[in-house]
């Protein structure tokens, strides 16, 4: 059984959900977002709320139960709220800036790495050691977090390299001589 399949899901007011099908448009203060939700999961609006019921329980559709529960929800927090994820660089001469719209990463290459922020996302640089990627769509959000952390991930015996804030990284004792 899902626990948060089963969970209901509350407009809050100023948010506008419209069904067409299994197609999904949630419009709010911060912007608008479609999905298309699987077609076997059956969508219920009442006064306000959204339930979600699945046809069987079949191990396909109890996993589609939640996921189906949770896209919706994080399309009504997206569009109300938004969402940020926090990045923070540690190493000597590791740093970022934005030239224009464009993010700069000095990671340690022998050259800088440009990104172009994709539609719907704002990177803000407020110190040159820490990033904040900002937007409505959680899964974008993410998926930018992650492409700027790989620039260069947090290596084990120094630390350095790009990891969200608050990211615990386990360190290695070095060499250790006799």
């Amino acid at each position: 059984m899902s626990r948060i399949g089963l969970k209901p899901i509350e407009i809050p007011q100023g948010v506008e959900v419209k069904f067409d099908g299994n197609h999904v448009t949630v419009k709010g203060p911060k912007g608008e977002l479609s999905k298309q939700i699987h077609e076997d999961m059956k969508i219920n609006v009442e006064d306000n709320v959204i339930t979600i019921e699945r046809p069987s329980d079949h191990k396909e559709h109890r996993a589609l139960h939640g996921t189906s529960r949770t896209m919706i929800a994080n399309m009504i927090e997206g569009v109300t709220n938004g969402f940020q994820k926090s990045l923070e660089i540690q190493g000597v001469g590791y740093r970022a800036q934005m030239q224009g719209k464009k993010l700069v990463v000095n990671a340690g290459y022998s050259h800088p790495v440009e990104i172009d922020p994709i539609e719907g996302i704002e990177i803000e640089v407020p110190k040159n050691t820490e990033l904040t990627v900002k937007g409505i769509d959680k899964e974008l959000v993410g998926a930018v977090a992650a492409n700027i952390r790989a620039i260069r991930p947090p290596e084990p015996y120094k630390g350095k390299g790009i990891r969200y804030v608050g990211e615990h990284v386990r360190r290695k004792e070095g060499k250790t001589a006799k």
